[in-house]
């Protein structure tokens, strides 16, 4: 078989590299959450009885990641003490965002001296997954190519975006490269929360707070911004609505 002719997105995930570390964004203020987040932080809200949060350090935890950095913010000391209280299974540093709410650049930007790793995973708490026939961290390894890419995001077509509103983020070309949905039209795919990034993406970054979206834009006009279809289920865990449907759906499934 000529080497090119599978597609790059479903490469064997043991032609990637290992990615050991990953930033879980848990700062936010879950202001869409409430009430329930009047006296417990988002990561904590629990879908399956278990905290959003740990659904997503199993899932590190499982794709061999072995550190952890988790921001914390809005209820802080609940959030640094219930990731203390897990155990050894992953090594969890706090980036204390307590003075200061960095949003989701700043976030990670404020954290990379807590970040030894290059590319590492960022994700957000508030996303819950099921893979399709393959590990979907391990197959971002697969699809990461250094020489191209400073961000790879894991996309959701738009149909198969479950507990999302809203348009749709992202086109993707046949090699991968994606493109910004037009104002007033609709695009095919939803950022899942979950991206493979370089520390090349933060170079020059902003200071204080801000968005990804201004590094995103960088890249895409670059050309060094990537994305990668996810093949399973994905939630947008971001109303109280949401956890009921995610639930039921899971069972279902």
């Amino acid at each position: 078989m000529n080497k090119h002719s599978a597609p790059l997105a479903i490469r064997p995930a043991t032609q990637g590299p290992q990615i050991d570390t990953a930033m879980v964004m848990a700062a936010g203020l879950g202001k869409r959450m409430r009430p329930l987040t009047a006296t417990t932080p988002k990561p904590l809200i629990q879908v399956q009885g278990r905290a959003l949060l740990d659904h997503v350090l199993d899932r590190l935890r499982d794709a061999g990641v072995k550190k952890a950095i988790v921001n914390v913010h809005y209820l802080a000391d609940a959030v640094e003490a219930h990731v203390a209280r897990r155990g050894g299974d992953i090594n969890i540093t706090v980036s204390d965002e307590r003075s200061q709410l960095m949003e989701t650049g700043g976030g990670v930007t404020k954290a990379l001296p807590l970040i030894d790793a290059d590319p590492f995973f960022v994700m957000n708490s508030d996303v819950l997954w099921v893979d399709g026939p393959s590990d979907t961290l391990r197959l971002l390894a697969a699809r990461w190519d250094p020489e191209k890419m400073d961000a790879l995001l894991l996309l959701v077509p738009q149909a198969h975006a479950h507990c999302h509103g809203g348009r749709g983020d992202f086109h993707m070309d046949g090699a991968g490269r994606i493109t910004r949905r037009s104002r007033g039209k609709i695009a095919p795919f939803v950022y899942s929360g979950i991206q493979l990034v370089s520390k090349q993406l933060f170079e020059d970054a902003p200071s204080g707070p801000f968005s990804t979206n201004i590094l995103w834009d960088r890249a895409i006009e670059e050309g060094r911004a990537f994305g990668l279809a996810h093949q399973g289920l994905w939630f947008d865990i971001g109303t109280p609505p949401a956890i009921k449907k995610a639930e039921a759906l899971l069972v279902d499934g």
